[in-house]
């Protein structure tokens, strides 16, 4: 495919370098992860996407993860409809159990548990695990663990915030009023434990649809996530297929860039602050950026 020559990709970064960082303690927080490469700074933005014809009919989050652009949709009637889909095992039972009748269950185990690395290690080696109990072992592991990442070879805190190390990021009211909150949402949400590919191929004519895209990314995906090896060319040419609307969302590398000019996909940069409180930028791809220019550069 002949690389787009209409528009000077290059140049953008330049222009988006006036935005501003979002600071996140200003977004409603939504989702019970602590979710690595997670997007709440980015949901200003996803707003105005969302809000180009007025309001989404139909949201699809083929990559779910912690969940925060489908649960902000939800809360704030941003779409009609959301489609959250993930593979991961563990974050997929999370979601399972939230949008079924083992809410209130989940919540009241979050906010009774006791605490104790002792607990913890009980709770994680118990055999046999139900649906429901793979959904708790999983919302403490991503609240215990380094960076509350799921993948391989992370354990727990040790230090933490202040030195208070497992419990530092152990808020049991807090979740369990973020998980009870889900509940009077959750009829507009369909939560799929699937392949985002597929979900994508069965939606590639849906012209109703917008796609928030969210896939692991080329550089960290392998030390945050369990399924973080995924055929990027074959996302960026499915998503150039598509017909409703769409943002995908990467870490700006050559690489990723190459891609988005080999598919004739438009891309602009945005700033964001990583844990470490490191400035960086991100891709945005979108199939138009009308909501981008009316809504941050007049």
């Amino acid at each position: 495919m002949m690389v787009n020559q209409q528009l000077p990709m290059f140049e953008i970064p330049e222009r988006s370098e006036t935005l501003a960082v979002v600071n996140v303690a200003s977004i409603p927080q939504r989702s019970p992860f602590r979710y690595p490469g997670g997007k709440t700074w980015l949901i200003p933005t996803v707003r105005r996407w969302l809000k180009q014809n007025k309001k989404a009919t139909l949201l699809i989050e083929p990559f779910a993860g912690g969940g925060i652009v489908s649960l902000t949709a939800a809360f704030e009637k941003l779409a009609d409809h959301i489609t959250m889909v993930e593979m991961d095992e563990e974050i997929a039972a999370v979601w399972e159990v939230i949008m079924s009748d083992k809410n209130k269950w989940l919540a009241d185990k979050i906010f009774s548990f006791n605490l104790t690395h002792d607990n913890i290690i009980v709770e994680l080696e118990k055999p046999n695990k139900l649906i429901h109990d793979i959904a708790f072992c999983t919302i403490l592991k991503n609240r215990v663990f380094h960076g509350g990442i799921l993948a391989k070879g992370s354990g727990m805190i040790k230090k933490g915030e202040n030195g208070k190390g497992i419990s530092s990021r152990w808020y049991p009211k807090t979740l369990h009023d973020r998980i009870r909150a889900i509940e009077f949402v959750k009829n507009k949400i369909d939560f799929i434990k699937g392949d985002a590919f597929e979900i994508l191929e069965q939606n590639i004519n849906n012209e109703e649809a917008f796609f928030f895209i969210d896939p692991p990314y080329t550089i960290a995906g392998k030390r945050l996530y369990t399924y973080f090896d995924i055929d990027h060319e074959k996302l960026f040419r499915l998503t150039a297929q598509l017909k409703g609307k769409f943002m995908l969302t990467y870490d700006d590398t050559t690489e990723i860039r190459q891609l988005a000019d080999n598919y004739n996909l438009q891309y602009r940069t945005i700033p964001m602050k990583t844990t470490h409180h490191l400035k960086k930028n991100e891709i945005i791809i979108s199939d138009n950026f009308h909501w981008w220019t009316e809504s941050k550069f007049h």
